[in-house]
């Protein structure tokens, strides 16, 4: 798919080779599972409105989410639970999501670009870490918007077993709808424990 894409962010961090990019959704939230996606886009990949997720309205997403599906070299999304977020920590958590995605990846990378500034090395394959990446580069902005409509998605089916939570909306961000429902109903299966509710 070719068209016109958005200016600022640039193909590749490394030229000649195989890049994925990896980021995550989810780690601020006090329910539900922490997303990350592993992209590998083609050299010609370019996508009208690709950016950071979080600059994009839903619909956009969405859209968006379908494109960089059907035209990415590879693409993966993994997650990592409630029960593990609070055995080992959200960054580790979402670090392990990530390791999975890669794990998942048809196409082996041979080089991962990683939005933020933590990771633990993946086996046998360099890394560069970049803070506000899904702003930088295509790949992890392909990432940024497959973690996040994965997991939106996954928030919504949840919130049909537990619709006082409100997740079909926050997606189980601290949300003042949804601090009160956790004060009223207590927490579910679902809710990270370790998550303080102010």
């Amino acid at each position: 798919m070719i068209c016109n894409t958005s200016a600022h962010l640039k193909p590749y961090f490394t030229p000649n080779l195989i890049e994925a990019g990896c980021d995550e959704a989810g780690r601020g939230c006090l329910a539900g599972p922490v997303f990350a996606a592993a992209v590998i886009l083609p050299p010609d990949f370019k996508c009208e409105g690709l950016n950071d997720s979080k600059r994009l309205r839903p619909a956009k997403r969405a859209a968006l989410r379908l494109l960089i599906e059907k035209d990415a070299t590879a693409w993966a999304v993994a997650s990592a639970t409630g029960a593990e977020i609070d055995a080992i920590n959200i960054l580790r958590a979402s670090l392990l999501a990530m390791h999975r995605a890669i794990d998942m990846l048809k196409v082996r990378p041979e080089h991962l670009l990683i939005d933020g500034n933590s990771f633990i090395p993946y086996p046998g394959i360099e890394h560069t870490t970049i803070v506000s990446g899904d702003a930088l580069y295509m790949s992890i902005a392909a990432a940024s918007i497959l973690a996040k409509t994965h997991r939106d998605e996954h928030m919504e089916q949840l919130s049909r077993e537990y619709p006082q939570y409100q997740w079909e909306k926050n997606k189980g961000y601290p949300t003042s709808e949804h601090r009160h429902a956790i004060k009223v109903y207590g927490k579910t299966p679902h809710h990270r424990q370790t998550f303080a509710v102010r």
